[in-house]
């Protein structure tokens, strides 16, 4: 449960930067946990190693233009991140700064992450028919932003905002992630969802997908907003003192049904996992919505999920902590190892690897 048990090094011209030239074009490492054999193939062939029977259970959450670029009065450039809706939607009429257009509507209060430099009641402006203003900074950073905008917060989104890429991806979003950083799961309707991608969706393609039906292979879906905790490293030495940011998940009836009878359950995603793993009651899997915090680490019993399909993740990630729950850590190590030896592309446009 210590943190370095859960490192390892990699080039980092092996961190990918763009996707593959196509949905299911990259690599994919299948990684046996009852014989510890490693196979080498690709995305393409990932059907090989499923059976009719099994349910593919995918997260379909949307990610938004999160990221936004403004300038301060002074004219100096700022950039905030949108983190998730305040519950607070409260007009406050009395205000005389306000934008005579503005209307107040769904997403103008928002909880946000900033630089260090900006302050309560500094404002930002985005362009000449949005502006947010800071109305509060809890003391880890996070602030509370609120939009005063003409017309329909999604459009000012789609207008100012940027996809919103991790750090290690080290250029600007392009047009390219507007498509390519989000899975082909993704439901139009949400008008807000995640920070980051379900990033193992990323490689399955319509073709891929029809061929599993075609094959017996139930599919399926759950919703869970990817955080911020996505990105962040565990900062903890003793893993079991690090706390995960709450994300929203839901699980619908007919999911629920469709899993349970499964012969197998798929998980693609560690997202998909703990969603799943957090809808397991009285011994089903049960529909509903909340919450979910659960920090997945070895020593953890899976009461859902018989095989997952997963990305490669950083060193001291909750993530790979997940998956060494999954399957034996010495073996997950080498895994990552040999992906390395042989030119895997890592993390979010990187390959992936499926755990049977």
């Amino acid at each position: 449960m210590i943190l370095s048990q859960f490192d390892f090094k990699y080039p980092p011209e092996l961190v990918a930067q763009y996707p593959s030239a196509q949905r299911g074009g990259s690599q994919l490492l299948v990684a046996h946990r009852k014989t510890q054999e490693i196979h080498h193939t690709t995305f393409e062939h990932i059907l090989d190693f499923l059976e009719a029977g099994d349910c593919l259970v995918v997260n379909d959450t949307r990610v938004f233009k999160a990221r936004l670029l403004g300038k301060k009065e002074t004219g100096g450039r700022c950039e905030i991140f949108l983190l998730s809706r305040h519950p607070e939607q409260v007009c406050h009429p009395e205000r005389s700064d306000r934008h005579p257009e503005a209307r107040r509507a769904e997403g103008s209060l928002w909880q946000c992450l900033g630089s260090k430099k900006l302050k309560v009641g500094q404002k930002i402006i985005l362009g000449p028919d949005c502006w947010g203003r800071i109305r509060d900074i809890s003391e880890d950073g996070k602030s509370i932003v609120e939009f005063s905008y003409d017309g329909n917060f999604k459009d000012i989104l789609e207008k100012y905002g940027h996809m919103p890429l991790p750090a290690y991806i080290e250029r600007s979003d392009e047009a390219i992630d507007t498509d390519r950083y989000q899975t082909i799961f993704a439901a139009n309707r949400f008008n807000w969802g995640a920070v980051a991608s379900p990033t193992a969706g990323l490689h399955w393609n319509k073709e891929l997908l029809e061929k599993a039906r075609t094959k017996g292979i139930e599919i399926s879906s759950v919703t869970l907003h990817v955080g911020i905790g996505t990105f962040l490293p565990i900062r903890t030495e003793n893993i079991l003192d690090h706390k995960m940011h709450a994300e929203y998940f839901e699980l619908s009836k007919e999911a629920a049904e469709k899993i349970n009878g499964a012969k197998r359950v798929v998980a693609v995603g560690t997202t998909t996992v703990r969603a799943l793993e957090s809808s397991f009651q009285e011994d089903k899997i049960k529909p509903g919505s909340g919450w979910t915090q659960l920090f997945i680490y070895p020593g953890f019993r899976f009461q859902v999920v018989d095989s997952l399909q997963t990305n490669f993740h950083q060193p001291k990630s909750s993530l790979l902590v997940m998956v060494c729950a999954f399957a034996d850590r010495d073996f997950i190590l080498r895994c990552y190892t040999e992906a390395i030896s042989r030119h895997y592309q890592l993390f979010s446009y990187g390959d992936t690897m499926l755990i049977v």
